[in-house]
């Protein structure tokens, strides 16, 4: 069967998967050029704009904006191959950078909603009594800062965004704050903390620590933190009654916080100590 010398727009969006719209579009760009019937002044195509348009749709799928696609097709460059082989490393670069942002994003999205599932489960079953748990070892970022006992500041942190930022990092997961004195977080006094947070690969800079892979006593606290020292004095209680040593050290696990909601009635948050037997 011989092939065709020329085709209408309609046979060229049939044949080549590429709406009418698209043609048009790459016609204006001057990257695939149509003739004018003479008749009904109607874009006619000849059989090598055919193809072109299917080469078009492969440097589309690589990747490749119109621009881009225009050199390939112009043809210009003293060495072809070799000015060709550069934009495609080029693009493989943007690309894989690309694909870095992206992992990040859906890590972050997959993290948060495990956090609102754990939240939703924790309110919904009233989930508040005390337990003793193995907590998995994790290295977490972090940077020392006084607590002055602004909580709200602590949790959305401007100086350890700040922190994540200058060392090339990119964060996900719980907010955890480690305060040094149990005692001190129950009076409202100020102390030294640590705030703590995972990071997403590839990791950047130092300031890591080890937190967990030991046993420690859990307490979920519902609602405004504001009022946490009544879960911390029954966490302390329960301790006492079933005969466990607790550190004074603490910490503060954000499952739901001002990151998530204004609400803080939705707010829950998970009391750790670390705990041995006397």
């Amino acid at each position: 069967m011989p092939t065709k010398t020329q085709y209408s727009i309609g046979e060229m969006s049939r044949i080549c998967n590429v709406s009418k719209k698209a043609l048009r579009f790459y016609d204006e760009k001057g990257l695939i050029s149509s003739l004018r019937h003479d008749c009904n002044n109607y874009r006619v195509y000849t059989h090598d704009e055919m193809l072109l348009v299917l080469v078009l749709k492969y440097y589309k799928q690589m990747g490749f904006k119109l621009d881009e696609m225009k050199e390939f097709i112009t043809g210009g460059g003293a060495n072809i191959p070799s000015a060709m082989r550069e934009t495609f490393e080029q693009k493989l670069l943007e690309i894989r950078k690309e694909q870095l942002n992206l992992n990040r994003c859906e890590s972050s999205l997959r993290d948060w909603c495990g956090l609102l599932r754990e939240a939703e489960l924790v309110i919904a079953k009233g989930v508040t009594e005390v337990s003793v748990k193995y907590v998995e070892q994790a290295e977490l970022l972090f940077q020392e800062q006084p607590f002055d006992g602004d909580i709200k500041s602590a949790i959305i942190n401007a100086r350890f965004m700040e922190y994540v930022e200058k060392t090339g990092n990119a964060i996900t997961g719980p907010r955890y704050i480690h305060f040094t004195s149990m005692q001190s977080r129950l009076k409202g006094e100020p102390q030294a903390v640590r705030i703590m947070q995972r990071t997403l690969p590839p990791h950047s800079g130092e300031g890591r620590s080890t937190f967990g892979g030991c046993m420690m006593a859990s307490c979920y606290h519902i609602g405004d933190l504001e009022r946490v020292h009544d879960t911390y004095e029954r966490l302390i209680a329960w301790l006492d009654r079933h005969g466990y040593k607790a550190d004074d050290e603490c910490f503060e696990r954000y499952v739901t916080d001002y990151w998530t909601s204004s609400n803080s009635a939705s707010h829950v948050t998970e009391l750790l100590v670390r705990v041995d037997r006397p």
